[in-house]
């Protein structure tokens, strides 16, 4: 049985972590809302640069793993910088259901461009 899918869906899982909790500072959540300020990008950067090894141990092409880099990059950014307006505008209560329930979204979203990345993975490799 060929396992790289597995391995691949664990480091996905690992780099969100390290990406999204421990590397993330408060300013980049503070910037997320404003897209002049460098510290979303720098957080969506940190998800790129965490997911390139991933992808090569996968045995991506460079143009292949080119091309995902970016789109995780945009639509990584674009996920939230959308929660990010919300939260500036709305500011919800992290002791509510609310808030909560919106993380969770996030975080839900997140997920599925992982299985994105995956399915491209299982494409290239497979296919």
């Amino acid at each position: 049985m060929d396992y790289v899918f597995l391995w691949a869906l664990i480091g996905l899982q690992v780099k969100h972590f390290v990406a999204d909790y421990a590397l993330q500072w408060p300013s980049m959540i503070a910037d997320k809302c404003h897209l002049n300020r460098i510290g979303g990008y720098v957080h969506a950067g940190i998800h790129i640069v965490l997911t390139l090894p991933i992808l090569v141990l996968c045995g991506l092409s460079a143009a292949t793993v080119a091309v995902v880099l970016v789109l995780e990059f945009v639509v990584h950014y674009a996920i939230d910088y959308a929660k990010g307006c919300y939260d500036c505008a709305h500011k919800p209560d992290m002791y509510t259901r609310h808030y909560w329930v919106l993380h969770g979204a996030d975080q839900l979203v997140h997920q599925m461009t992982y299985v994105a990345i995956l399915a491209i993975i299982m494409a290239y490799t497979v296919g």
